[in-house]
């Protein structure tokens, strides 16, 4: 299985990064991808991905949680990374207002800008949207109407079946399926019987989003088998199905090897 998000360089893992490796190697899961937050992170996800680089897939962006006063300085930033090449994707960006909005504006001006140089370098984008959809949908509107490719991943989506269908009337987009789906009364797990499992990957978010039976404690990419056996159940398939097919739609969109 391909963990498609996971942040596994965060300080939650600094006392056993390479044991948590080797529990998600014994759980089926074979490659992970690390999504980009912002300058301060940086170093810690190259550092951690440099430790396994067969198995670690890195992606560049300005997380919109990141986007403050200093946000020139990390767009710049990002723009810097990405011509040195070598990412598997431009992320994690989007729009959030569940914390705060006192920076709204200069994060759609971020989340466009950093659409537009994804398009321009070819690569597939890591969405991340909350209590934002309708001003993201309102961007990759202008977006296509402009001609601009787009296609990526919505990370830990938890919409209804009309939010997936306006999503991939975009281009080329997956779901990003995680713990949620194992949550009592998700109405996500109703929402996925609607959607191909040709359009899904899965992904942890560990150290968040832990699922059941775990919730409350640190999440790890080993928990990606819980994910999987719950959404085969839910699509009546078997776990090696969901397995193989949600891995390969992970290599297709990321290009991994």
């Amino acid at each position: 299985m391909t963990d498609t998000h996971t942040h596994l360089y965060d300080e939650a893992f600094d006392e056993d990064f390479l044991q948590a490796l080797d529990w998600a190697g014994e759980a089926g899961v074979g490659h992970f991808i690390f999504p980009g937050i912002d300058s301060s992170s940086y170093d810690a996800m190259i550092r951690r991905a440099s430790q396994a680089p067969d198995r670690i897939s890195t992606a560049v962006g300005l997380h919109p949680t990141s986007v403050d006063s200093n946000w020139k300085n990390e767009l710049a930033f990002v723009e810097n990374r990405l011509a040195e090449g070598g990412w598997c994707a431009v992320g994690e960006i989007g729009l959030d207002r569940h914390w705060s909005d006192a920076f709204f504006r200069e994060q759609t001006e971020v989340f466009r800008t950093q659409m537009l140089w994804a398009s321009e370098t070819g690569l597939p984008v890591i969405i991340h949207v909350r209590e934002a959809h309708d001003t993201v949908f309102s961007i990759l509107d202008s977006l296509r109407e402009k001609g601009i490719r787009m296609r990526g991943v919505f990370h830990a989506f938890s919409g209804s079946p009309e939010t997936y269908r306006r999503i991939r009337s975009y281009g080329c987009f997956r779901i990003g399926i995680g713990g949620v789906l194992t949550y009592r009364n998700a109405g996500i797990a109703d929402t996925v019987r609607d959607i191909p499992i040709e359009d899904i990957v899965l992904e942890t978010d560990s150290p968040w989003l832990t699922p059941v039976p775990h919730r409350g404690k640190r999440n790890e990419s080993a928990y990606l088998a819980i994910i999987a056996a719950r959404l085969a159940g839910i699509k009546g398939l078997s776990v090696e199905e969901v397995d193989r097919i949600t891995t390969d739609n992970a290599r297709q969109l990321f290009n991994l090897k």
